[in-house]
């Protein structure tokens, strides 16, 4: 679509006028692949909720069709670009996302948004996952995940479901939040799974220096 519209201005304005209008053509592209993705979420899935379901089973099937919009469609023609925007915590909200006001959010992948809770001035980097579903014993289990007023997921961290980050706690970077766990408010927190920061940075050092 994009290769076409580019062409018919081309061969209607010329060259020129082609690369003027590449920028808006891309923009109204990534808008149009973002609605239909939030589209597709909303017709196969409806709102979730916290639950189970069976892995073989039509609710898994529409979630991976869903996830397929999400990651054939939205991903390359607007998430990509539109990471640590505020186009991106736009999309998130019509996913079901519940985020707050001046919120950093530099990754896009929230599976089930509407179990995902972003506190206000809370921070979820880039390369991160708010994991709010896993498989276990073929059952897809679902549940809320929740960043609090001023909370930060550190750079490729992962955090799993019914897991809470406390107001103005820091999770580090490539940390992982273990399923239910809850980090205390205006504390910092690393490693996988995440300890105490200040233990987790002491015990690596002794292990490289062999004290």
């Amino acid at each position: 679509g994009v290769v076409i519209a580019l062409g018919a201005i081309d061969t209607a304005w010329g060259p020129v006028w082609a690369v003027v209008l590449s920028g808006p053509v891309l923009i109204v592209t990534g808008a149009v692949a973002a609605g239909i993705s939030t589209a597709a979420k909303w017709i196969l899935l409806g709102r979730l909720k916290p639950g189970e379901h069976p892995l073989w089973s039509s609710f898994i099937w529409r979630s991976e069709v869903s996830d397929t919009f999400t990651e054939m469609v939205a991903a390359p023609w607007f998430a990509w670009a539109a990471t640590g925007t505020p186009a991106l915590v736009w999309w998130l909200r019509s996913l079901g996302a519940r985020i707050g006001s001046g919120v950093w959010i530099d990754s896009y992948w929230l599976p089930e948004a509407d179990l995902v809770t972003l506190g206000d001035a809370s921070t979820v980097n880039r390369g991160c996952v708010v994991q709010t579903h896993l498989f276990h014993d073929r059952i897809m289990s679902m549940d809320q995940v929740t960043i609090e007023r001023g909370g930060t997921l550190g750079p490729h961290s992962v955090i799993l479901p019914a897991a809470d980050i406390g107001s103005d706690a820091t999770v580090g970077p490539a940390s992982l939040v273990m399923r239910g766990e809850t980090v205390p408010a205006r504390s910092r927190w690393s490693g996988n799974p995440i300890g105490p920061w200040r233990e987790v940075v002491v015990r690596e050092y002794r292990a490289r220096s062999g004290g």
